[in-house]
């Protein structure tokens, strides 16, 4: 089989280029990505159960047509995929997030190849104590514009799906956790670790202690691709992949287990949402899927990766 991975080098892509091969052996694996975050280590020792091709090059200005002839698979992970950053490149993000799926989606509908999008479940802002896929449009209330992106790019594709002409599923995702060579360290979970080994303050957004968010770890997210490609789950629908919905102050108590000083500092974030919400995964789990990740492990085995450094 033969998959493409735009964005391949990053938190995601570089676990997923690992993993493909051992869910479907001798696969080919055409690796996209413009560098712009320099994570040349993603390419370091890779497996040698798979044929893998590096194009550096960025999705807006690539032929995509030629490179993904013949795929199985598309996985349009390039993105600018700060959040919180995102207020102060808005532009930027639009720019090149949506402009960079219309190019992979509609290479995807000219050669007949599936898609996977990723979204986030970062469009919600739901006054509703739980939420799921069939929110209504008063729910979908992105508080970014990295998340207001991701719902413009889910329409777009719900169009061209509806003509028939892309055979796609968008899986919003929940806050990623869990380590992998070209891994981040804006969001939640890695933040907060990377700032307890470092013998720093934990920087809360000061609404944020109580809410309720959803995360994701990297085997959950892993195994939901494979899940995806073994079920030709491609319906056109939109999914809330997520493993648990938790407090900062979850995180914080898992953390405290481990690092038992830890000091924390409030700050203020343009991502003022005050309500706390569920988001609910009832309909990819209908589909016979089980999170089995563990978001405990993920902050076991970053904190470890890093102690020697925090000492």
């Amino acid at each position: 089989m033969k998959f493409v991975v735009t964005g391949a080098l990053g938190h995601i892509g570089s676990r997923l280029i690992r993993e493909l091969p051992k869910a479907f052996a001798g696969s080919e694996i055409v690796m996209v990505d413009n560098m712009m975050t320099q994570r040349y280590c993603s390419l370091f020792n890779l497996p040698n159960t798979a044929k893998y091709h590096f194009i550096e090059a960025d999705v807006l200005n690539a032929e995509l047509e030629p490179i993904i002839k013949g795929a199985d698979t598309v996985f349009q992970l390039a993105a600018i995929t700060d959040a919180a950053g995102s207020f102060k490149n808005k532009q930027a993000v639009e720019n090149n997030n949506f402009n960079a799926t219309v190019k992979v989606a509609e290479a995807c509908s000219k050669v007949n190849c599936r898609l996977i999008h990723l979204s986030s479940t970062s469009v919600y802002g739901t006054q509703n104590e739980v939420v799921d896929e069939d929110c209504g449009e008063d729910e979908l209330k992105p508080q970014s514009p990295y998340a207001h992106t991701k719902l413009k790019e889910e329409k777009f594709l719900q169009d061209l799906g509806s003509k028939g002409k892309l055979k796609f599923i968008t899986c919003r995702f929940g806050t990623i956790c869990g380590i992998s060579p070209g891994m981040r360290f804006h969001t939640a979970i890695n933040k907060f670790c990377w700032q307890a080994v470092m013998g720093e303050p934990i920087t809360v957004w000061r609404t944020a202690l109580h809410q309720k968010r959803p995360y994701l770890t990297l085997d959950d997210a892993m195994s939901a691709f494979t899940f995806i490609i073994k079920n030709n789950l491609f319906d056109g629908r939109i999914y809330n992949v997520l493993t648990r919905n938790m407090t900062v102050n979850n995180i914080l108590e898992i953390i405290k287990r481990r690092i038992n000083k830890i000091e924390i500092k409030y700050v203020d974030t343009e991502i003022m949402n005050q309500l706390s919400y569920e988001v609910l995964n009832n309909r990819f789990c209908g589909k016979g899927f089980n999170f089995a990740g563990s978001i405990e492990k993920c902050i076991e085995d970053t904190i470890k990766l890093l102690r020697p450094v925090g000492n």
